[in-house]
């Protein structure tokens, strides 16, 4: 007799959860959009949105939060994808948050304008009335992000208040909002580093070159290895040396930090991400590594 093997892996069963809560999502809010940086969370969401919705297109816009301190590699990759996807891309631009006086940019060596993505966020929801917004965190990454819901309640101020969230019993989520208030959607709460990693490899995505091995010119600060660049502002005591790097998350190039590591295959990336106890964001994140407080204060500010 036939013996048929239905035992479901643990990618599979992460996948069917996020499918189904971007079709809820679809099906109960009027214009949601998908944060889409070029990164690799975001890399994963958009290729569930593909499979939740094919074979017809991913029903909803993407957008991205651009400091314009992005590493070219990332914004390449971002404007190749949306594009062979025939998704529409609406770029949000902290340069000109700042060009209109919404915000003012830091100055000094560790001057960064992570910190005034919160209010371009906010204005680009307010401005396309986004009700839904899909973001890739994970509660993996730090202990504020692991205080979130799937569905994230935020006010008409674009806040978050951890102390008064609304229960989600197993898989039901509510979606009832009022006109300017919206939800932030976080469809890999599950997963971890790894699952997103294992994913890549099990679906063959392309991903950014800078995530894997390459020679780079670097400087020290803070145990963290900043990249060489006009925009990062470098004092004489941080000397320049070329070292042998890649990244394990992109963002603002101000304050994401290389790892040094050899590793030029996903294969590779999975065997030294299995054997690191260094969280990701801890590891290459500046602004993350304050304290968990000061994390949770800039989502209460509206902060993705």
């Amino acid at each position: 007799m036939l013996q048929r093997d239905y035992t479901t892996s643990q990618l599979d069963v992460l996948e069917a959860e996020a499918v189904h809560i971007m079709r809820e999502v679809a099906a109960e809010f009027e214009r949601p959009c998908l944060l889409f940086s070029g990164g690799k969370d975001s890399i994963v969401m958009l290729r569930i949105a593909e499979k939740a919705f094919w074979p017809a297109p991913i029903p909803f816009p993407l957008m991205h939060v651009d400091t314009g301190h992005n590493f070219d590699e990332v914004i390449d990759f971002r404007d190749r994808r949306s594009a062979e996807l025939g998704a529409r891309l609406i770029v949000a631009s902290v340069q000109d948050s700042i060009d209109q006086g919404r915000v003012v940019e830091e100055t000094g060596r560790r001057a960064s304008r992570n910190r005034l993505q919160t209010t371009t966020l906010l204005d680009g929801i307010e401005e396309h009335e986004f009700d839904a917004v899909f973001g890739g965190a994970r509660r993996d990454e730090e202990k504020a992000r692991a205080k979130e819901r799937v569905f994230s309640f935020r006010d008409d101020f674009g806040q978050w208040d951890p102390k008064n969230q609304r229960p989600e019993l197993w898989n039901l989520y509510n979606s009832r909002i009022r006109k300017g208030e919206h939800i932030r959607v976080f469809p890999l709460s599950n997963w971890t580093e790894l699952d997103v990693w294992d994913y890549i490899r099990r679906e063959g995505i392309e991903i950014p070159s800078i995530y894997f091995a390459h020679t780079r010119k670097v400087f020290e600060r803070d145990g963290m290895l900043l990249p060489d660049s006009d925009v990062v502002s470098r004092g004489e005591d941080e000397p320049l040396f070329e070292a042998v790097v890649r990244y394990r998350t992109v963002g603002d190039m101000t304050c994401t930090g290389a790892v040094q590591s050899t590793a030029v295959t996903v294969e590779e990336i999975i065997e030294e991400i299995a054997a690191t106890r260094i969280t990701e964001r801890g590891a290459t994140r500046a602004d993350d590594r304050s304290s968990e407080a000061a994390m949770e204060d800039r989502k209460r500010e509206g902060y993705f």
